[in-house]
Parts: structure tokens; sequence; C-alpha cells
């Protein structure tokens, strides 16, 4: 199989020649545009979470070799949630090769943070399968290594944190609630606003209900320290 002029830029903006350029083929197409001839990305997708999880794992180890496992875990989750795959998909553009069905590239499909994580994911199974772990190992660590290397000391998402704050106090927890969405179907902006027992709230706006939440439990965060300062 012959890849196409922008494929073939994309392996080099990703530092990876194919050997089977059809395991690539099929790891970016969404299964908006799987047909009975044409395979998606779906099983690829829970492939490469798993050899993602692996290299990371051990690229948190070896980063720290002091830290014990409750700073680690929190620096693993950040590194290897979907909204992080998403970015390092955005930053080697793997939305412009995306192969989608009219309707998603209609909704906007090469922007969505669902659909480049996964294909993020998909690509790095691809990778394992044509040339082992360890090509595999060496993509993701070249990728991610600004993240890694800046992964907050202690990178427990806002909402944890609030959470735990709340419970360490004898609270409830926060409660999160949606008191809008507004934009176009493809690109929604929601708004959300966290509440607490004692009647601290905060609100925040993003692309995402779950970016808004860990937006707004941040604001609260940043509050509640100002107030002890």
């Amino acid at each position: 199989m012959k890849l196409s002029a922008d494929t073939r830029a994309f392996c080099a903006r990703i530092g990876y020649e194919f050997q089977e350029p059809e395991l690539l083929i099929r790891a970016l197409t969404h299964a908006s545009l799987a047909s009975a001839t044409r395979r998606d990305n779906e099983r690829l997708e829970f492939l490469g979470d798993r050899v993602l999880g692996l290299v990371m794992a051990g690229a948190v180890l070896a980063a720290d070799q002091a830290a014990p496992e409750g700073k680690l875990a929190p620096r693993f989750n950040a590194l290897v949630r979907k909204e992080t795959c998403a970015d390092v998909a955005r930053s080697i553009d793997l939305g412009a090769v995306l192969k989608l069905g009219r309707s998603e590239q209609l909704s906007g499909g090469r922007r969505k943070n669902a659909l480049l994580g996964d294909a993020m994911e998909a690509v790095i199974a691809a990778v394992y399968l044509d040339g082992g772990f360890e090509a595999a190992r060496a993509l993701v660590l070249r990728l991610w290594a600004d993240r890694i290397g800046a992964v907050d000391a202690d990178a427990r998402d806002a909402k944890t944190a609030l959470q735990e704050w709340a419970q360490a106090r004898g609270q409830q927890p926060p409660a999160y609630v949606e008191l809008g969405r507004d934009g176009p179907d493809h690109a929604p902006v929601f708004t959300v606003e966290v509440r607490m027992d004692d009647g601290a709230a905060a609100q925040a706006r993003a692309g995402s209900k779950r970016q808004a939440e860990q937006a707004a439990a941040k604001a609260l965060l940043a509050q509640r320290e100002a107030d002890h300062d």
C-alpha cells in the first residue's frame, strides 16, 4: 500500500516509517468511515491505550526514583488521560490526516478531544504492531518528552483535590451544576458552577463539561488558598 503525500508527511512528523503502511491507515480511520473493506481504529485504540500506559508507568518511575506511589499515580494519570493524548495529537497535526465520515467532518471531528485522543492511541498501537515495543516506547517518549519533564510534582486533578479538601474538613463532596451551553453543536461551550456546603462557589467555561468542571474546581481551590494566605 502506498501512502499519500500528507500521510507520508505525518510519518515524518512522528519520526517513524511504517513497514506495513496499512496499519497506519487503519489507525487513522474513524468508525464513521468504516466499511466492509475499510477497518476502523477502535481495536487499535484499545491496544494503544495499554501500550501507552506501560510506557508511561516506566517513564514516571524513571523520572523520580524516590517518589511514593501516591505521587506517581497522579502524574501517570495526568500523562495518559484523553485530553493529554489529544493535545499530543494536535502537536503533530494528527487531525489533518484523520479519515472521517462526512457527518464527523461537518461536526468538527478533526478538533474533537475524543477522536484525536483515540486516534493518537491507535497510532501508538500501529507502531507497536509494526515495529515492536521498543519502537512504540521511543515514539511515546519522544512525543511526550516535554510533558513528562513538566508534569506537576502533585498532578492530582483539581476535582480530586477539591473533594479531598472538603472531606478533610467534614464537608460533603462538591456539587457541580451545568449552568448553560452555548455555541454550535460541533463546538459547544459549557458553563459549570461548583458549590460547597459552606456556600463557596466558582464558575468556569470550557469546551467540554469535564474541562469546565475541572476549571471550576481549580478556581475554587485558588480562592481557598487566597483566603488562607
